[in-house]
């Protein structure tokens, strides 16, 4: 077995979490006298991108009761940090520079001779957190490639302001404080190993703002929204067990534990000073009644915001897309994402991303969809015009508004469409049903009528089979495509006006 307490920690089971700690900790200590310099957190290190224009958080451990002085050479103030028994210490920068590719160095010294980190620059930093969707590299996994491989690497080139850092996926009964990881540089031969969604992202950033921007990778494939979630709002909002050992009993494939991921792979960055967060989870949680899922993924904003202790940073998070859950013309699919749309209503400064567009119609049964450029691409937009000062981006997906029914027409309005529904014809995805709760392909187009009143122009929408129509759906199966997009040709959010 290797000396690596990280490498250690990837070996050992579950149910030794326990041991697993103590040892960390025993390893931690005797590393601590056998080096002669101060002991950095794997995620303060040369490459690393700081957040511009803030007082950067910076961590790490020396022997207790030292004091650990932190210069840096972007200002002539020195910042100073004394450790308590544990050695811990933090440290909060003088404010970071405007953010530039200009390389910055950072010196600490705790007495034993100093250490430097360098290629140090200031920018913007978001965290890639969630599930499969958002690990997925830019080279893909088995059987799940990503769209325009080649291209990207040959373009890699000239993303010298992007930078990202991998956290390991990591199970601890305990908070760990660290991870085993290091920041890179995009090139053409490491472009491949980001995350295809937050690379997509942040490449359209950079290059847009003319700045660096960084991405901490902190994320489990397969991981539910519970996975993420602290032992104590487990306990408080959950029934979900907190003991490892009865979470795996619980839990058979590991990825869909609670509490545990977050404890590995979350906790030891939340030190961390951060622009904001993006998120691609939710099929794990497919399936689950009511409204439970937007309800706790309220929680867990709520608990990372007061984590990160930096206010009601950004939430971005991406509609899961279409997929066939073991029933093409089922709809716990459909309902989780009504379920992610409704917590856009209850999270303060958040914003989803639709991808109903984003699976070709031979990817049914791909829970991994090639097409992720469009998904961090439109996340950019997101941020560009929330964040940035780019207000004339369209961003939004048009969504349901409101209906009436005239003899056997539907008529619905929709909201967030930039003016515009198209096509103006032959609109694909909808359904109608009548008293009788049974949904018939319906068809639908754009309606106007001189006149200038609310009515006159709006989507109609009829059906042979249905001359009484009380709700209509679109795209509200597991994998549905439609093809209804606003002016900004992003696609319609799947609806229902019903509540059966």
């Amino acid at each position: 077995m290797s000396n690596n307490p990280f490498i250690i920690m990837k070996q050992m089971t579950v149910s030794n979490d326990f041991f697993r700690a103590v040892l960390t900790m025993s390893l931690a200590v005797v590393a601590l006298g056998a080096q002669a310099k101060v002991r950095l957190s794997h995620l303060v290190g040369d490459n690393m991108v700081l957040q511009q224009q803030t007082e950067a958080r910076l961590w790490g451990w020396a022997a207790p009761g030292r004091e650990v002085r932190v210069t840096t050479s972007w200002s002539d103030q020195v910042v100073t940090a004394s450790t308590g028994r544990d050695g811990a210490w933090i440290v909060k920068t003088p404010p970071t520079p405007k953010a530039s590719c200009t390389p910055l160095t950072v010196t600490f010294d705790d007495g034993d001779g100093p250490l430097t980190i360098s290629n140090v620059v200031s920018g913007e930093v978001w965290v890639c957190a969630g599930q499969s969707n958002m690990e997925m590299p830019v080279r893909g996994f088995g059987q799940c490639p990503v769209e325009g491989y080649n291209e990207t690497v040959l373009d890699a080139a000239q993303s010298v302001g992007v930078r990202s850092i991998k956290v390991p996926s990591v199970m601890s009964s305990r908070p760990l404080n660290d991870a085993d990881c290091a920041w890179r540089q995009c090139t053409p031969q490491t472009v491949g190993e980001f995350s295809a969604t937050g690379y997509f992202f942040a490449r359209l950033l950079s290059r847009t703002l003319g700045i660096p921007v960084g991405l901490i990778e902190a994320n489990k494939g397969g991981s539910r929204v519970e996975s993420w979630l602290t032992k104590e709002n487990l306990q408080r909002y959950t029934s979900d067990p907190v003991d490892s050992v009865e979470i795996a009993r619980r839990w058979s494939w590991d990825y869909h534990r609670s509490l545990l991921w977050g404890n590995g792979t979350f906790n030891p960055i939340l030190n961390y000073t951060v622009k904001g967060i993006l998120f691609y989870q939710g099929c794990s949680n497919v399936g689950d009644p009511g409204n439970q899922y937007s309800e706790r993924l309220k929680l867990l904003v709520e608990q990372w915001r007061s984590q990160f202790g930096l206010g009601e940073i950004p939430f971005y998070f991406v509609e899961i897309a279409p997929y066939f859950y073991d029933n093409v013309d089922g709809d716990d699919g459909a309902r989780l994402r009504e379920q992610q749309f409704r917590a856009t209503t209850l999270i303060p400064n958040s914003s989803l991303v639709c991808t109903n567009d984003l699976a070709y119609p031979y990817e049914t049964t791909q829970i991994h969809p090639a097409q992720k450029q469009p998904v961090g691409e439109r996340l950019a937009y997101t941020a560009l015009n929330r964040d940035y000062g780019y207000e004339t981006v369209w961003y939004k997906s048009a969504s349901y508004k409101d209906m009436t029914v005239r003899n056997d027409t539907v008529f619905i309005h929709t909201q967030d469409n930039y003016g515009c529904e198209a096509p103006f014809e032959q609109m694909t995805g909808f359904e109608v049903a009548g008293a009788d709760k049974v949904f018939h392909p319906a068809r639908a187009q754009h309606f106007w009528r001189p006149g200038g009143g609310y009515w006159d122009e709006a989507i109609a929408i009829t059906c042979p089979e249905v001359k009484q129509p009380v709700a209509v759906r679109y795209c509200f199966r597991n994998f549905q495509l439609g093809n209804v997009k606003n002016g900004a040709g992003l696609p319609l959010f799947p609806f229902r006006t019903d509540n059966w």
